[in-house]
């Protein structure tokens, strides 16, 4: 089977993964602005007061876009094959997977297919949810714990389960 990605993608890949296990895996949580500034040498674009956990896992730095006071905690892993951006106070929780690439089983030769993930402002990602590619949730919307986000979930509004389902609409108190 032919890899995906090409020798020199696969060596950068590497290289970053010994970088973050060698630079910020080990440092204490405060370390925030350090783990900030690792990210932006290999080519994320990170906002102001981001706060990165050293247990987090970036699969490739520079498809990934953080705003201001953008967080994500220990063990919550993106795999941005394709770009993932996170919005201003946007946060992704323990364990919750961004996920921005999967195959086209009903093609013979299981092609890779990537799509974009976008949080809006103030979006969360609750602990150990799934957000699938081209998923986009609005400004202010939550993914509940344990949920797996096939589709957007409009700004302000709560989606839970497995598929997400919206469960709270913007503007509804509840």
């Amino acid at each position: 089977m032919v890899s995906s990605f090409s020798l020199q993608h696969r060596l950068a890949r590497a290289a970053w993964n010994l970088t973050w296990l060698l630079l910020c895996r080990w440092t204490p949580r405060p370390l925030h602005a350090w783990r900030a500034l690792v990210l932006r040498v290999w080519g994320a674009k990170v906002g102001a007061r981001c706060h990165v956990y050293p247990g987090a896992i970036v699969w490739a730095p520079w498809q990934l876009t953080l705003g201001d006071d953008a967080c994500i905690a220990d063990g919550a892993e993106i795999y941005n094959v394709a770009p993932i951006t996170l919005g201003a106070r946007s946060v992704v929780s323990q364990g919750a997977y961004l996920c921005a690439a999967s195959h086209d089983h009903r093609q013979p030769d299981f092609p890779m297919t990537c799509a974009p993930i976008r949080l809006g402002d103030r979006a969360w990602v609750a602990a150990r949810a799934i957000v699938l590619p081209g998923v986009t949730l609005g400004a202010g919307a939550v993914a509940g714990a344990g949920s797996v986000v096939t589709r957007d979930i409009p700004e302000g509004c709560t989606a839970v389960g497995n598929p997400a389902r919206i469960v709270r609409e913007a503007g509804d108190g509840k």
